[in-house]
């Protein structure tokens, strides 16, 4: 389906732009959300009449998300939750979750404006896009932990699942005699060789 964008779309071009899409994402994407026009005549000769109100209203949200941006940019959420030995969660971090962090710290930030491509699914750093606008973006730093210790721990650049590896292999360590000799024969070993020529000596007598 032909559309004309009204509004930058990113990787797809710029307000005014006519650009090939596919139709379910033309039906449930752009058309609902006010994002593009289909492109037929009619269509073409509204946008035309209407471009620079349409040009001056995106440039006002892109004065405001530049704006929110100075706060946003670079901030550190922490998100406690349950997870496994290895560091797996039970269940996940979505955008909805980091919305309603950053919401918490004063950000207003809608969920579709968190660029996820997937959920978080285990503990540690991550830096996620925030779309505030199309032609404004940030980036926020999201510290997922098992406690505020871990979380702290991580924050200041420590690898929390390479330290927990180091401990759970250090549980499979053999014990050994410090005081035993490269090649020392066990004392049962010993006892037991020690023994066989007094039985070979009882024999011949």
């Amino acid at each position: 389906m032909d559309v004309i964008l009204l509004e930058r779309i990113e990787k797809l071009g710029a307000i005014g732009d006519v650009v090939k899409v596919k139709n379910g994402y033309a039906r449930n994407f752009l058309l609902p959300n006010g994002k593009a026009l289909r492109a037929n005549e009619s269509n073409r000769k509204v946008f035309e009449a209407n471009r620079e109100k349409i040009e001056a209203s995106n440039a006002e949200r892109r004065s405001e998300a530049e704006k929110d941006s100075k706060t946003i940019d670079g901030v550190k959420i922490q998100l406690i939750r349950q997870a496994s030995n290895t560091g797996q969660l039970y269940g996940s971090v979505s955008a909805r979750d980091i919305a309603e962090a950053l919401e918490a710290e004063g950000h207003k930030v809608a969920k579709n404006q968190i660029v996820l491509d997937r959920p978080i699914k285990a503990i540690g750093l991550q830096d996620v896009k925030v779309a505030l606008h199309p032609e404004v973006s940030v980036l926020i730093h999201v510290n997922v932990a098992r406690s505020p210790e871990e979380a702290e721990l991580q924050a200041k650049g420590v690898d929390v699942m390479a330290e927990m590896f180091e401990k759970d292999s250090a549980g499979f360590t053999e014990d050994y005699d410090p005081n035993a000799e490269p090649g020392e024969i066990a004392a049962p070993v010993e006892q037991a060789r020690a023994a066989e020529p007094a039985s070979e000596e009882q024999g011949e007598a």
